[in-house]
């Protein structure tokens, strides 16, 4: 068959190149078990509606975290499967032939710049939404070399359809080998990422009104090439939903099905994503937001509790929650000591009324990223890191690269009683001492943001709408800390904490059998010391 052809001698140069390019993405045997799983043998090649049904996408029951579901979203994923094989592979009367399938999976999932890879995805909108009957304002138009220009524009709730089209490719490659096709889809609420876009990318959309915002009665164009922009910046990582859907499907096929059979009996966490992590200040919808902003394993480890898993990673990686473990730093500090991996805050606060029912509370939540464990100094540290405005709209703010005030972690210095210069006790991060961007006091009570030009070490931006220039304090409605290096970094913390009770118990031990006699006990020195303290004993020599 063709996909073992490439051995002979009669292989044209064309099928060598493309067999080459596939082999540099490591994807080549899993395209030559695809193509032969598939691939019909009297023709060789794969029937074209064998094709469309590996991509295809059909879920009948679906929870939403939020924002209610538009009911254009169900059509579109319902035409997924043929708009891209349509797009993206050659059919001719047999099917699609061995080279043309490797052609088609390259431009899917070819090496190639990110910007290519999320003018893919733009492609692919448009496509479907053509074939569901859905209105886009999106233009295609192809120039030389395979190049395609995207314009027109976009809706809120086209923006929105669009990143819930990405979330369900990778929702179904994560859960293939747990769910069946048609058993259950979840959505999270990602209000914060369509408002990011909107407020970066439509004329007048940084004076709307943010707080309580309907994003499906928007009407506000945002402009396609502006939108491209923002997912650079802002979710580099969304082309990815798309090549791990099309690894995925492609590895689904070329298993066999006694292979999906023993996957989808294995024990695994049945849990419904919404309900089990909704009371955590890291929602499904905010944690995606964050893995769509930073490039490594951090981004599939923060989506782990929202996948279903034979494992319980909400309690793996949640380290600290302060209405569970209690306010304050020494309580923070007592669940993440030892903890050497990357390590996710997130503080809820309000700066106006702390009354849930006030109307004048503005509640928002910002968070950080550090690379490392928190350590107790006087000064700030960190290799890296990367802060966060989450709620009610997303924005990352990433190193600068000017300065490396990245954490500043200080609890109240032991053995000493003075200090001429006492430095603050707080957790800080960016900004310097005394004038820090964001500043959380001891007793986890008040958050202190000051505006962007007191810090060289993030980007530049406002932490929550309308922040202004002035410092703002605000009231801390909860604290998390997540950890995010993964089930060894956990493990490591543990042998820690495990260690520290063992020597602290070791401590509070006396032996009396070291002591030789009564006279050397330290019973006798205390009972010498009440009867006459000011006695001076003369050292015998």
């Amino acid at each position: 068959m063709g996909a073992s052809s490439s051995t002979e001698q009669n292989v044209s140069s064309e099928q060598r190149e493309v067999e080459s390019l596939a082999a540099s993405t490591g994807s080549i045997s899993l395209l030559q078990n695809a193509f032969s799983k598939l691939a019909d043998p009297q023709r060789n090649a794969i029937p074209l509606q064998s094709l469309q049904q590996c991509f295809s996408l059909n879920y009948e029951n679906t929870e939403c975290e939020a924002v209610k579901m538009p009911d254009s979203l169900l059509g579109l994923l319902d035409h997924l499967g043929p708009a891209m094989v349509d797009l993206f592979f050659v059919t001719d009367k047999g099917g699609v032939n061995w080279v043309e399938f490797i052609r088609g999976y390259l431009k899917c999932c070819g090496r190639m710049p990110v910007s290519a890879l999320l003018n893919t995805l733009l492609r692919l909108l448009a496509a479907t939404g053509g074939k569901a009957g859905i209105p886009l304002k999106l233009e295609v138009e192809a120039i030389d070399d395979g190049d395609y220009k995207i314009s027109g524009s976009l809706l809120p709730i086209d923006v929105l359809v669009f990143l819930w089209m990405c979330w369900t490719m990778l929702w179904n490659s994560r859960t293939c080998r747990f769910l069946k096709e048609k058993e259950y889809l979840y959505l999270p609420d990602i209000s914060p990422l369509v408002l990011s876009a909107v407020s970066s990318c439509a004329e007048g959309g940084r004076g709307l009104e943010l707080w309580d915002c309907d994003i499906l009665g928007l009407d506000i164009q945002l402009p396609a090439g502006e939108f491209l922009t923002w997912m650079m910046t802002t979710v580099t990582n969304l082309a990815e939903c798309f090549t791990q859907f099309v690894n995925a499907r492609l590895q689904n096929c070329a298993s066999s099905e006694q292979d999906a059979l023993e996957s989808s009996s294995s024990s695994l966490r049945e849990i419904s994503p919404g309900k089990a992590c909704n009371s955590c200040l890291l929602t499904g919808g905010r944690a995606w937001a964050i893995s769509l902003a930073i490039r490594s394993t951090i981004s599939k480890e923060i989506l782990n509790p929202y996948f279903p898993s034979d494992s319980n990673a909400t309690d793996e990686n949640l380290l600290y929650r302060s209405s569970l473990h209690g306010r304050g730093l020494s309580r923070f500090w007592s669940n993440i000591e030892g903890y050497l991996g990357p390590l996710l805050i997130l503080i809820s606060a309000t700066s106006g009324d702390a009354n849930e029912d006030s109307t004048n509370s503005r509640k928002w939540i910002i968070g950080a990223l550090t690379h490392q464990g928190f350590e107790n100094r006087d000064v700030f540290y960190g290799t890296s890191g990367t802060l966060f405005a989450i709620s009610p709209v997303f924005h990352v703010f990433s190193p600068s690269g000017k300065e490396k005030n990245f954490v500043y972690s200080h609890l109240h210095p032991t053995g000493r009683v003075y200090e001429p210069h006492p430095k603050p006790v707080g957790i800080a991060f960016g900004g310097t001492a005394g004038n820090e961007r964001v500043f959380i006091d001891e007793d986890f009570a008040k958050v202190t943001l000051r505006h962007h030009a007191v810090d060289k070490t993030y980007l530049h931006g406002s932490l929550f709408p309308s922040q202004g220039f002035l410092p703002v304090e605000g009231l801390i409605l909860e604290i998390e800390a997540w950890g995010l290096g993964g089930r060894k970094a956990r493990e490591i913390q543990l042998s820690y904490k495990k260690r520290e009770e063992l020597f602290t118990d070791q401590r509070r031990k006396v032996d009396l059998k070291t002591f030789a006699s009564w006279e050397d006990s330290p019973e006798k020195m205390m009972m010498d010391m009440v009867g006459d303290p000011n006695r001076v004993e003369r050292e015998d020599r």
